[in-house]
Parts: C-alpha cells; sequence; structure tokens
C-alpha cells in the first residue's frame, strides 16, 4: 500500500485542519501514484493541477477528473509561487512535473512524493516532515 496524506500550505507553513485562507496551496497524495495539487489564487489557471499521473489516466476512466491545460496550469502555479514565496520559475519547469494526460506516458519519479518534493523545493517552499522521510 503506498503513501495517502494531504497538506496544506496558508499563512506561510503547512498546517492540518480547517480551510486554509487565500493564498493557499493543497496537496493530496493517494497511493503514492498520484497528487492533486490545489491552489488560490489561481490567477489565468483553474487551481488544480496533478503530478505522477492524472485520475483520468490512472483509472482508465475519462470521467474521474477535468482534462488540465497544462501550460495554463504551470503559467497558474508560476504566478502563485511568485506572489507567495517571491521566487520567480519558469512555467517549462512546473510543466515537466505535471502528469501526462496519457495512458503511455510513465511519471519520471516511482513515487508521486518525490515529484512533490521537487515542486516545493522549485517554489522555494519547505516539504512537509511527512514527504521528506525526516518525520
Amino acid at each position: 500500500m503506498g503513501f495517502f496524506g494531504t497538506f496544506a500550505f496558508t499563512g506561510g507553513a503547512w498546517t492540518s485542519g480547517s480551510a486554509p485562507s487565500e493564498p493557499y496551496l493543497v496537496i493530496d497524495v493517494h497511493d503514492s501514484d498520484i497528487a492533486c495539487v490545489d491552489y488560490r489564487p489561481a490567477g489565468d489557471a483553474g487551481g488544480r493541477f496533478y503530478l505522477g499521473y492524472q485520475p483520468r489516466v490512472y483509472f482508465e476512466d475519462p470521467t474521474a477528473s477535468e482534462p488540465v491545460d497544462t501550460d495554463a496550469e504551470a503559467r497558474g502555479f508560476a504566478h502563485w509561487t511568485r506572489l507567495v514565496t517571491g521566487h520567480a520559475i519558469d512555467p517549462r519547469d512546473v510543466t515537466a512535473l505535471l502528469a501526462a494526460d496519457d495512458e503511455d506516458a510513465e511519471p519520471e519519479d516511482l513515487f508521486v512524493e518525490e515529484t512533490v518534493a521537487r515542486l516545493l523545493q522549485l517554489a522555494g517552499l519547505p516539504v512537509p516532515e511527512d514527504l521528506s522521510g525526516e518525520g
């Protein structure tokens, strides 16, 4: 069985419990294969993308998740990062980490927690202890 966990970054720290206030980042890891990343404010994007696999690909069900405009989400997350952390990141670096909408594409990392850690490091955010292996 893989790892399951939900992490919320708001007010400059990782929190748990109640709904975070904007701007926020919520990462929900499902069985070490899928990480759903929600962020607000979203700017020009919907504020949701996936790491590892997109649910629609993983479950072989196109209704399991909405299609993701990876270019728009990468720009939106880069904007969010600049707003929240002050780090300027290249949206192309974000796009390289996003889950593909292609059943033949394999994620680069065996465990999605590794991809989450790389995304957070790119954004200049600390990695939650439960994801860093230091907990």
